[in-house]
């Protein structure tokens, strides 16, 4: 029962607060996170975030990022696969270097430093997705660039990972395992969604609530299948989405399914990133926050709008990728915490890094609103 009055909580606030936003000319979901942190343990502490929220939260990313794949043309993602890979390479290696130099300026050990660079290498791109949405232009070129930038970013990021924790956590999860698991994944995701999806499509075609359901069980499976492989369970959402975006029976689950998705689930995943929040020792660590915060934003940024810049975008056009590319979200959240379990960061600078990767999501919406003309 304490759920439910939980959810009716944060669905009222976060609808309230995101129409201000609106009101004010900023994306919603900067008002839905704000609202998390209201609420939170960092400011009020009427909510903390508990493991059924948080499966709440994770079913919101998940189908937002299965929306995004829904709604993209797949030869517009072919187009741009090389704006995509260049973006995301410049948009790793920049902030790597970034967070490492802080790490060693402010004297960490050369294990924190190199963990740090790792951490804020990584990009979520489901904030930049729900201001792309709400700015009628997730299927521009930038957005299909960013959304495929994505994929390749999660993939070398977890790539560093797994070599950081092959250094200190004995043989658990060799290199070598990683780069088979991640090339299985795609083989059989894309044999999948090119063999079978579209016969099974077709035997529910007739039904639009049993398409639905299809529809619902794949994103969910292939979610499932992409986090047991060791990479991010977006990941897998999103080529759910990809592979039924040729399918004509989309426009029933866009029309019929994503309502209730952007009404319940969306705003819990938002609202769950602000309950993340937790101000608890910052003060000792407020030079490494600030430095942190300000490396993370300008590296990633111009990382990527060089790579955008080199592979024919214009200046706006880079500065809009570079800028989509700039939240950590939850990619980075979830790497700090396993760096934080195997040893590879202390609790002391566990905080300023999440506080950072915070800060980082929400300058995201308005740096990507104030970029963007209206479609």
């Amino acid at each position: 029962m304490e759920l439910l009055w939980q959810l009716a909580l944060i669905i009222v606030a976060a609808k309230s607060v995101g129409y201000l936003s609106q009101r004010l000319g900023q994306p919603s979901v900067l008002g839905e996170i704000i609202v998390g942190i209201l609420i939170g343990p960092a400011v009020f502490g009427w909510l903390t975030f508990s493991h059924s929220l948080e499966t709440f939260s994770e079913l919101g990313v998940i189908f937002l990022m299965f929306f995004a794949g829904l709604e993209t043309n797949m030869k517009d993602l072919r187009d741009n696969q090389k704006s995509a890979i260049t973006v995301a390479v410049l948009g790793v290696i920049a902030p790597f270097i970034g967070g490492y130099l802080v790490g060693y300026l402010m004297g960490l050990s050369l294990t924190h430093s190199l963990f740090i660079g790792i951490v804020f290498s990584a990009t979520s791109v489901s904030i930049s997705v729900q201001t792309f949405r709400e700015l009628n232009v997730l299927k521009s070129r930038e957005s299909i660039t960013v959304l495929g930038a994505a994929v390749v970013d999660d993939v070398l990021v977890i790539v560093g990972l797994a070599v950081m924790l092959s250094l200190t956590v004995a043989d658990d999860m060799s290199l070598s395992l990683v780069f088979i698991k991640q090339l299985v994944f795609f083989i059989v995701i894309i044999l999948i969604s090119w063999k079978i999806v579209p016969l099974i499509a077709r035997l529910f075609s007739k039904s639009n609530d049993a398409f639905i359901v299809f529809a619902a069980i794949l994103c969910l499976s292939f979610s499932y299948f992409a986090d047991a492989m060791g990479l991010s369970n977006i990941i897998g959402a999103f080529i759910a989405g990809l592979a039924l975006s040729g399918i004509k029976q989309k426009v029933v689950v866009e029309e019929k399914f994503a309502p209730a998705i952007f009404t319940l689930f969306v705003p819990v995943f938002f609202v769950g990133i602000g309950l993340s929040v937790d101000f608890t020792g910052i003060g000792s660590h407020l030079l490494l926050l600030l430095l942190l915060t300000v490396v993370a934003i300008i590296t990633k940024l111009v990382g990527a709008a060089i790579g955008a810049r080199v592979t024919g975008f214009d200046t706006r056009g880079s500065l809009i990728i570079g800028a989509a590319m700039i939240s950590r979200g939850e990619v980075a959240l979830i790497t700090a915490s396993l760096g934080l379990s195997a040893g590879l960061i202390s609790q002391s600078y566990f905080t300023p890094i999440i506080v950072a990767v915070i800060i980082t999501t929400l300058v995201t919406p308005p740096l990507l609103k104030a970029l963007i003309k209206p479609a």
